[in-house]
């Protein structure tokens, strides 16, 4: 049985250094220059045999990932999006090879047509924003966004439910969607509302996720307070270890943003700015 107390007090201080600076250098190592990829390669190597998925390094010769576009699932939520704002979406992945387009579900059919024969995938979102519809529901949302062309999921956990420490109910919400999902060889992506939870209760909800088979946790919806943080990213990772994907959404508007996510464990990213962060832009956009 996992220490959860013990695990978020680890997370937070890994995570604290890395965010600290000259503070987050390590304290065993005289002379460090934080540069532990360059002056300590033999501990890295040892993290990396021990699963590690990610090695944020910030010294000399820093390289996140510059193809970033394979990445991203390029989103449009608005409940006022109109028909032609969703086939630009679409053509603005096939454009960039977004791995996604993340739609609502009565556009996900348009969307499934717009970009049949290509490699990017339709996601739909489940329970959303508030995730308090009941697990039939979301598992019966699920069934016909897959059915009309959705091959990735992104549910919104019953988040009421998590707080009131109801595990139970929350695992089976999850795993109705995630039967549903790989029923068809699709994906579930768990939002968890970072924002709403306390640390405690976000390692509770990525290890429920983990338990009912999804494939994903997410940070945000974009629609309620807070986005992703690194620190957030960094605590589902190492909870839900290397094998699940972790998708950081909510207030990722440029390219700095999406290296700092990946560098922190993310392996994949929701924005509405996706064209933006590719080709060096500016953007407004929130989610």
């Amino acid at each position: 049985m996992v220490d959860k107390e013990k695990l978020i007090e680890a997370v937070t201080q890994e995570v604290l250094k890395v965010l600290a600076g000259r503070e987050g250098r390590c304290a065993d190592c005289p002379g460090c220059t934080g540069c532990c990829a360059a002056d300590c390669c033999e501990r890295v190597r040892s993290l990396v045999e021990a699963g590690a998925e990610c090695v944020n390094y910030s010294g000399r010769g820093a390289a996140v990932p510059e193809d970033l576009a394979r990445y991203i699932d390029h989103t449009l939520l608005k409940p006022e999006v109109t028909a032609d704002e969703i086939d630009t979406l679409c053509d603005e992945a096939l454009e960039y090879n977004f791995a996604s387009v993340c739609v609502n579900p009565g556009w996900v059919q348009r969307a499934a047509k717009r970009l049949r024969g290509s490699q990017v995938r339709v996601a739909s979102v489940i329970g959303f924003p508030l995730g308090a519809t009941t697990p039939e529901t979301k598992a019966m949302e699920a069934r016909q966004a897959l059915r009309n062309g959705a091959r990735e999921i992104d549910m919104v956990l019953n988040i009421g439910a998590l707080k009131s420490g109801d595990h139970a109910l929350v695992r089976r919400d999850i795993a109705g969607v995630s039967d549903a999902c790989r029923e068809v060889g699709a994906i579930n992506k768990v939002i968890l509302e970072t924002g709403l939870l306390t640390d405690e209760e976000k390692v509770i909800a990525s290890g429920l996720a983990r338990d009912a088979k999804a494939n994903f946790v997410k940070t945000s919806t974009g629609f309620n307070k807070g986005g992703a943080t690194a620190f957030d990213v960094a605590l589902m990772r190492e909870t839900v270890g290397p094998n699940m994907g972790v998708k950081a959404s909510g207030g990722i508007r440029t390219a700095e943003d999406v290296r700092t996510m990946i560098a922190a464990g993310a392996t994949r990213i929701g924005a509405s700015a996706g064209v933006q962060i590719v080709s060096g832009g500016e953007s407004n956009e929130s989610y």
